[in-house]
């Protein structure tokens, strides 16, 4: 009986929010693991959702254009046939408006799933993301939770311009009371994306525009529905012993292609998937570093006051002992992101710019 008021409820809730919603139609037009099974970014992230509000009526979808139109990069095809206009909703074009009717039907119980068409329009929003979300926990003394999760494409994409290129890993990781997720492979989408819609607090999940068509082996454990990944956990994706690299995201393929080349010259890179920006596993990069004794950190985003900076500023804590080169960080240039495409490429961080960086780690190179 119980089962079904709470489920009543939530329904009820849900159906008051998408009325108000309607009222103003104006809508946005690699090692992995053994199987042989492939599914792309796209598909992970898809049946993540889907399997999630299958699991948990609480749990619905908002944002532009992921209803009618099954969304912008098509992350949520069909489940506006399969859940109804209740629990997916087409907005307004004001990531200010649907972020904050998201982040006050989280304080009511319910399990928002915010897409923005790109983490650049989350400025918009970052307000209610800072102020309401991430610090309510707080100030109401744990007895206000926000279970949120905001998604969408991150960092550079192609040719989109300076203000739709930006990462913002390291912004919502500088603040306290956000969780703050970036897959690569479709394990990560997955098994990150199950665990940030079921956690208590609000989560940003940033994926990459570049990733969602891409290909990767997953394992049977992975298909299944209960399936979910640590937050605050990295992994591994690479065993290595001269030099560790950290990255996250896109930037973890062009890490396992500079370790191929780097192999072929003697050196044993190890490649550190982050998966987790915020919490922050130190634990694991530190051990690493223990092993290698050199570090090079990988990332789109701008070099000052960086994700790399943060795992530098580790390293030098816990593990400086061990360092037996100074720590290298490849990032993105620190210019706002040009158009022209040839600029672009300098202005992002490439293969050959990882490899020449753990080849002066390790003293293989005078450049």
């Amino acid at each position: 009986m119980s089962g079904i008021i709470g489920r009543t409820m939530a329904s009820r809730k849900i159906s008051a929010l998408n009325q108000f919603l309607m009222g103003s139609r104006v809508f946005a037009s690699r090692t992995y693991s053994s199987s042989a099974k492939e599914m792309t970014v796209r598909d992970a992230l898809n049946s993540a959702l889907d399997e999630e509000m299958s699991a948990d009526p609480k749990v619905f979808v908002m944002g532009e254009e992921v209803g009618e139109y099954q969304g912008a990069y098509k992350i949520t095809k069909g489940l506006l046939d399969k859940y109804g206009p209740e629990r997916v909703l087409d907005t307004p074009i004001t990531e200010a408006g649907f972020a904050g009717i998201g982040v006050g039907a989280a304080y009511h119980g319910l399990k928002p799933i915010i897409e923005f068409m790109t983490f650049n329009f989350s400025m918009q929003a970052i307000d209610h993301i800072i102020n309401s979300a991430a610090k309510s926990n707080y100030m109401s003394a744990g007895q206000i939770s926000v279970p949120i999760v905001f998604r969408g494409p991150n960092g550079a994409a192609a040719g989109v311009g300076a203000q739709h290129s930006q990462c913002y890993a390291a912004w919502f990781g500088s603040c306290p009371g956000l969780k703050v997720l970036a897959p690569y492979s479709s394990e990560d989408a997955r098994g990150l994306l199950k665990a940030a819609i079921r956690d208590p607090d609000p989560v940003v999940f940033l994926e990459n525009e570049l990733l969602y068509g891409e290909s990767f082996p997953v394992s049977a454990e992975a298909l299944d529905s209960s399936f979910c990944l640590p937050i605050g956990k990295a992994k591994i994706e690479r065993k290595g012993k001269d030099v560790t690299i950290t990255a996250f995201s896109k930037m973890v393929g062009y890490a396992l292609q500079a370790a191929e080349i780097l192999a072929k010259e003697g050196i044993s890179a190890e490649v550190i998937n982050l998966r987790s920006i915020r919490p922050l596993d130190r634990p694991a990069i530190n051990a690493s570093v223990r092993k290698t004794n050199r570090l090079v950190t990988v990332e789109e985003g701008f070099p000052q006051h960086g994700v790399g900076a943060e795992i530098c500023a580790s390293v030098v804590e816990e593990s400086f002992a061990y360092l037996d080169a100074p720590v290298e960080r490849i990032t993105g240039a620190d210019v706002p992101m040009p158009y022209a495409a040839n600029l672009e490429r300098m202005a992002v961080p490439q293969v050959e710019d990882i490899v020449r960086a753990a080849k002066r780690a390790c003293y293989r190179s005078s450049t």
